[in-house]
């Protein structure tokens, strides 16, 4: 191999990733290994709302999905990379070989990148437990349920503002793309996969409004009613 040629498939080609070595599964094998422990995670999630004897709105049912979804993978996904970021790029473990796919999308976490590497452990000690926090209050119908999927829902916000603008940042100021040029990598694994986090957070905040004001209404009327009187 000549000294110029790249031993990686990541972009930008002058990325040193010197450990990589290429995924033993296919890529087909890989994401339905990743759709099917997903599946289960919601299946599982799904199963305890029908099981509940609360009196669940369609809304609580798909935050309990949501919320057991995003704990699975900010602890158990992005916690592996946290703790394996160093060796990832050798990894022929399930997980290792995701990460080594994914990051086709955006090579930021072969590289050890400090942005990437910090965002992703704070996402896994603090965002990953407390959306498994908000799953329970859901369950539990607790007073605490909408303070956390506030917290929760903001701090995805946040991140996947931060994570898609740093990117076109540095695009914009020195024109190094993360990601490789295919409409699989770019659209499909680094927009499409981190949408949601862009959306659906947004719904939960206008539930919690709402029944926050109604919470407080409901507290107030009393003290209005005696006013009155």
């Amino acid at each position: 191999m000549d000294a110029t040629t790249p031993s990686h498939p990541y972009y930008p080609r002058t990325a040193s990733i010197p450990t990589y070595v290429a995924n033993e599964s296919s890529v087909l094998r890989l994401l339905m290994t990743f759709g099917l422990m997903v599946g289960v995670v919601i299946g599982l999630a799904y199963w305890q709302t029908i099981q509940s004897p609360l009196r669940l709105r369609p809304i609580d049912r798909f935050a309990v999905m949501w919320f057991a979804l995003c704990g699975f993978l900010h602890v158990g996904f992005e916690g592996y990379y946290v703790y394996n970021r160093t060796s990832i790029p050798e990894l022929q473990t399930v997980f290792g070989q995701l990460w080594k796919e994914y990051t086709l999308s955006d090579s930021r976490y072969l590289t050890s990148d400090v942005f990437t590497v910090c965002v992703e452990t704070i996402t896994a000690l603090v965002w990953g437990p407390l959306s498994w926090l908000t799953y329970f209050a859901i369950l539990t119908n607790s007073p605490y349920r909408h303070i956390n999927q506030v917290i929760v829902c903001t701090a995805h916000l946040y991140g996947v503002a931060l994570y898609y603008g740093t990117n076109l940042g540095d695009f914009r100021t020195t024109g190094v793309s993360y990601s490789r040029p295919e409409a699989q990598y770019y659209w499909v694994y680094y927009i499409c996969l981190n949408a949601p986090w862009a959306v659906v957070p947004f719904v939960f905040l206008y539930d919690s409004y709402k029944q926050t004001a109604r919470a407080f209404r409901a507290l107030q009327a009393p003290e209005a009613e005696r006013k009155a009187q």
